[in-house]
């Protein structure tokens, strides 16, 4: 653990073998015979040159411009089917349990006519943490879920590729499904030399490595308009907090609550939510995140269990497939997401400390509903203050 520590809060420059992830132009259904033979030599080669880049740290990430709280909420009904036609008097807003105004609220429903603003999903296979022999299965479920629909994609689905040396792009931002699934078939399947059953010493590299690429997704996502959805393949990197782990020291806990706030900042401000998928069957540290769940009211509460992959997920407002062998069906349920939900802003009250952390719920006056968005935020008098 404490390897693990310095390695990523304290050196002074963390580098990866990373490719850039997205290129913004619009997203085509079907790209021309010379957008497919740039793709080949670029964003779809597993072996296009790379570069370096340096892994975003903690770091101070500004309130929205008006000073609010901005909030993307989905709610289904007890089938997991979404909710729609609801108005803002059948949300309240509890910030730290008080009932907060709501100023704005829109209705967005994809099936009504009523689009959404851009809403993209980024597909990652973490091959980190995936053993061997599901990566096939899980690659052949992906393809199912593009072809479905005559391969006529809703949004613009992007594939990368996580492995121990970087991340790979395998397809750009496309609604072709049919593009995507011929390219997924075509690629390069060679994983990672750490393995699953490399130790300790195997646990704590999967973690740095797999944390250091998701922190570097979602730095990338910041230059993507509208509403992101991570739809992460894999059980997520080990969880660490355990008796016979070293604990970590005060000063290391002070650097994992900071990195902890400027991520929680940063993907709440930029719309990023994260929806995590298995495969395989439940086992004893499938439910383990849940002890994780809770906002941070103090540094010297944090641990690197805190920014495990599906505590990450719930508290984006995003969805946890638990283990199961319908992967398609899993990201179908993902999509879902994207189909109808509300946006909802308020104006968050007078923060009295740096970092303070306020708990969010959000009740509506319907029965037997689940209502999924961020469950909180770190608030600074400096930054985000009530009128």
């Amino acid at each position: 653990m404490k390897r693990l520590l310095n390695g990523l809060l304290h050196s002074s420059v963390a580098w990866i073998v990373f490719l850039p992830l997205f290129a913004y132009a619009q997203p085509s259904a079907a790209p021309s015979s010379a957008q497919s033979q740039q793709g080949k030599t670029s964003a779809q080669s597993p072996h296009a040159p790379a570069i370096k880049r340096q892994i975003p740290r903690a770091e101070a990430v500004t309130a929205s411009s008006d000073g609010r709280i901005h909030l993307d909420v989905i709610v289904t009904d007890g089938k997991g089917m979404p909710v729609r036609g609801l108005t803002a008097k059948d949300f309240t807003v509890l910030d730290n349990g008080k009932p907060m105004p709501v100023l704005s609220f829109h209705a967005y429903n994809a099936v009504m006519n009523q689009p959404p603003p851009p809403v993209s999903f980024a597909i990652v296979f973490d091959t980190v943490n995936i053993q061997f022999r599901h990566i096939a299965y899980i690659r052949q479920q992906v393809s199912s879920f593009l072809r479905q629909n005559g391969g006529h994609l809703t949004y613009p689905v992007s594939l990368l590729y996580l492995t121990d040396t970087g991340v790979k792009v395998l397809a750009q931002p496309s609604y072709d499904g049919n593009a995507l699934a011929a390219t997924l078939d075509k690629a390069d399947s060679r994983l990672r030399d750490i393995t699953l059953r490399a130790g300790d010493y195997g646990q704590d590299d999967r973690y740095q490595i797999s944390l250091e690429l998701f922190l570097a997704v979602v730095h990338d996502l910041e230059r993507v308009p509208g509403r992101k959805m991570l739809v992460w393949l894999g059980p997520g990197w080990p969880m660490l907090t355990s008796p016979e782990w070293d604990q970590p020291s005060a000063k290391d806990q002070r650097s994992l609550f900071n990195l902890i706030v400027s991520l929680s900042a940063r993907m709440r401000e930029d719309q990023v939510a994260v929806d995590s998928v298995a495969y395989g069957e439940p086992d004893a540290h499938t439910y383990f995140y849940q002890n994780y769940l809770k906002g941070l009211r103090s540094p010297y509460q944090a641990t690197a269990d805190n920014l495990a992959l599906k505590v990450l997920a719930t508290q984006s407002g995003g969805l946890i497939v638990f283990p199961t062998n319908d992967v398609t069906g899993g990201i179908d349920s993902c999509i879902q997401d994207a189909n109808s939900y509300y946006s909802i802003s308020f104006q968050p009250p007078h923060a009295r400390r740096p970092n303070e952390y306020h708990a969010l719920k959000l009740k509506v006056d319907k029965p037997k509903v689940t209502v999924r968005t961020n469950t909180g935020y770190y608030d600074d008098p400096q930054t985000v203050s009530a009128p």
